[in-house]
């Protein structure tokens, strides 16, 4: 049986279109994000409470991604 959590990280497949697989394409996209965000990160967390088009119980799902994908980031 195959391990997903491999196969997603691009394990397993020789014949991949992109060597890094989807995990290594997840960091690029963010790294490209990173360098072209404009603003501050808090007051646009903010709008999106107070438009509703994120909740609180989401803010705290992605807050804790975010410390669990901090530790693949260059420092």
């Amino acid at each position: 049986m195959a391990n997903p959590l491999f196969n997603a990280l691009g394990g397993g497949m020789p014949a991949m279109p992109n060597p890094m697989g989807q995990f290594g394409q997840m960091m690029q996209q963010f790294q490209q994000f990173r360098a072209n965000f404009q603003g501050d990160p808090k007051a646009e967390v903010q709008k999106l409470l107070q438009s509703g088009k994120m909740s609180q119980n989401q803010l705290n799902q992605l807050q804790a991604m975010a410390q669990q994908f901090q530790q693949f980031l260059p420092h």
